[in-house]
C-alpha cells in the first residue's frame, strides 16, 4: 500500500542511514490509507534542523522556518518539508506558538497535530505509527480532534474551519465533542487572516458534503460570512420555494459544479432576499430586486475576503444576472450571448439549473427543459458562427463611413442598429445587405 516517491525513499533513508527516526506524516498518511494519491508528502524526523542540513549537504536546501524546526528539501524539484519533533509552547493569538521545544518523541509530536485522521506516521521499519485512532476514526468517517478539543481550537482557532473542510471534502462527520467545541469556540475565528479563511472556506465549498456542513455548522459560516445572516429558517411565502432561504441555498450549492466561481455564486445568490422580502395582498412573499441587493452584498464579502479579481468580477455577474429571464428564442439568445460572452452565458444557465432544482420541482421542471432549450440554442448559434457582437457583423465602420455616415456616435448607433436587426434575423448578415438595409432606414 506505501508505495512511495523515489524523492520520499531518499530523504527518508539518508536519514535513517545517519541514525536518525524518520517518517513521512499527516495527511500524506491519512490520504494513503484512503487509497488516494497525496499532493505532497511532509517528512517529521528526530534530527534537528542543524543536524537535517548536515545530513544533506551538497543537496538543494531552504530554511523554510529552523525556529520551528523546519527545512526543505528540493529533490529533483519536488519540495519536502522536513521537520523535527517538537513540541508546541503557548499560543496566545490562537493562531501560532509562541515558541516550540524540540523532542526525541514521535508520539509527543504527534500529539500537537489537529485531528486524529491527520496525527499518524510511517515508515518501512515500524508500519503506522497510530497513537490518537487515526486509523479507526477514518475506518468510521469521523473528524476528531487530538486530545481536548478546546485546547486544539484555542491553539490554532483556523482548525476550525479546516474541521468543516475536511467533514465536507471527505464526507465525513465530525465527532460530537468536537462539534460542541467547534460552536462554542466559533468567534475565535475573528483572530485568524481573512486570507486563511478563505482557503479553506473555498475548499469548503467546493466539497461533495457541502450541503450538509452549511445546514449543521450555519452559526459558524456566520461568523466569517454575516452577509448571509438571517436565512435560516426564513420562510419565503411563495409556492416557488418549499425550502427556507439557508436550505434553498446550500441545496443550490449542491446542485452546483464544484468550482470556486459557481460554490461561491450559490452561497451569495440570494443573500440579499431577507433584506428585500415583503408579502403581498395575498400572503404571497415577493424579493423584487434582490440580485442587486445580493450582489451588493456579495461585493463586500468577496473584497473582505480578498477573493481575486477574476473570480469576483464572474461570481458577482452571475449573481446579478441569476434571475435574468431569457426566452428560449435566437433573437433573444443572442442578444445575452452580446451582453455577457459565451462563457459567462452558459455558466448562467449551470446557475439557473442550480438554483431551480432548489425549489419546487413540480413547478420548475418546466423551467429546467427551457434551460435546456436555451443551451441548446445557443450551441447552434455559436456553432454555425451566426452574428450576435460587433466583431461577427459583415459591416465594419470603414464601410460606413465610405458610405457618408461620419465618425463618432453616428457611426456607433448605425453599427448597434445593423447588429440588433441581424440578432432579431430583420436582415442577412452579407454586406451589401446591410448597406441596403441601413439606407433604406435613414
Amino acid at each position: 500500500m506505501f508505495i512511495l516517491p523515489p524523492q520520499v525513499e531518499f530523504a527518508l533513508n539518508k536519514l535513517n542511514f545517519a541514525g536518525y527516526e524518520a517518517y513521512i506524516v499527516g495527511g500524506c498518511v491519512r490520504d494513503i490509507l484512503r487509497g488516494e494519491a497525496p499532493s505532497d508528502y511532509d517528512i517529521t524526523t528526530s534530527a534537528e534542523p542543524e543536524q537535517t542540513k548536515a545530513v544533506f549537504k551538497g543537496e538543494r536546501i531552504i530554511e523554510t522556518g529552523l525556529k520551528h524546526g523546519t527545512v526543505t528539501l528540493i529533490k529533483d524539484g519536488t519540495p519536502l518539508e522536513i521537520t523535527t519533533y517538537r513540541i508546541d509552547g503557548d499560543y496566545t493569538d490562537n493562531r501560532r506558538p509562541n515558541s516550540v521545544k524540540f523532542t526525541k518523541t514521535l508520539t509527543e509530536d504527534l500529539a500537537r497535530r489537529d485531528f486524529t485522521i491527520n496525527a499518524m506516521a510511517y515508515s518501512k521499519k515500524t508500519g503506522v505509527v497510530d497513537a490518537f485512532g487515526g486509523q479507526e476514526d477514518l475506518k468510521n468517517g469521523l473528524i476528531r480532534s487530538v486530545g481536548d478539543a478546546d485546547h486544539r481550537f484555542n491553539e490554532d482557532a483556523l482548525r476550525i474551519m479546516r474541521a468543516l473542510r475536511f467533514a465536507s471534502v471527505l464526507g465525513f462527520k465530525i465527532e460530537n465533542e468536537t462539534k460542541k467545541s467547534i460552536i462554542k469556540n466559533r468567534n475565535l475565528l475573528n483572530n485568524i487572516s481573512v486570507e486563511r479563511i478563505a482557503t479553506e472556506l473555498v475548499k469548503l465549498l467546493c466539497g461533495k458534503n457541502a450541503k450538509d456542513i452549511i445546514l449543521e455548522y450555519y452559526k459558524v459560516l456566520e461568523v466569517i460570512l454575516p452577509e448571509i445572516k438571517g436565512m435560516q429558517g426564513f420562510d419565503q411565502k411563495n409556492r416557488w420555494h418549499i425550502y427556507d432561504i439557508l436550505n434553498h441555498t446550500a441545496l443550490t450549492v449542491q446542485n452546483s459544479p464544484a468550482t470556486p466561481v459557481f460554490r461561491l455564486t450559490a452561497l451569495l445568490h440570494d443573500c440579499g432576499k431577507v433584506d428585500t422580502f415583503f408579502v403581498d395582498d395575498n400572503g404571497v412573499g415577493h424579493f423584487y430586486g434582490h440580485p442587486e441587493v445580493s450582489n451588493k452584498k456579495a461585493q463586500t464579502t468577496l473584497k473582505r475576503l480578498k477573493i481575486d479579481n477574476a473570480t469576483s468580477d464572474t461570481v458577482l455577474t452571475l449573481i446579478k444576472c441569476h434571475d435574468m429571464p431569457i426566452e428560449p428564442t435566437k433573437p433573444a439568445v443572442k442578444k445575452v450571448l452580446n451582453r455577457l460572452s459565451p462563457d459567462i452565458f452558459f455558466k448562467l444557465l449551470d446557475v439557473k439549473r442550480a438554483d431551480n432544482l432548489a425549489q419546487n420541482l413540480e413547478l420548475t421542471k418546466d423551467v429546467l427543459v427551457t434551460i435546456d432549450n436555451i443551451e441548446k440554442i445557443a450551441k447552434e448559434i455559436i456553432n454555425s458562427g451566426e452574428c450576435f457582437s460587433l466583431k461577427d457583423l459583415a459591416i465594419g465602420g470603414n464601410d460606413l463611413i465610405n458610405v457618408g455616415i461620419p465618425a463618432g456616435k453616428e457611426l456607433g448607433k448605425a453599427l448597434d442598429f445593423l447588429l440588433d436587426a441581424v440578432m432579431n434575423e430583420k436582415v442577412e448578415n452579407e454586406k451589401q445587405a446591410l448597406l441596403g438595409y441601413l439606407s433604406g432606414k435613414m
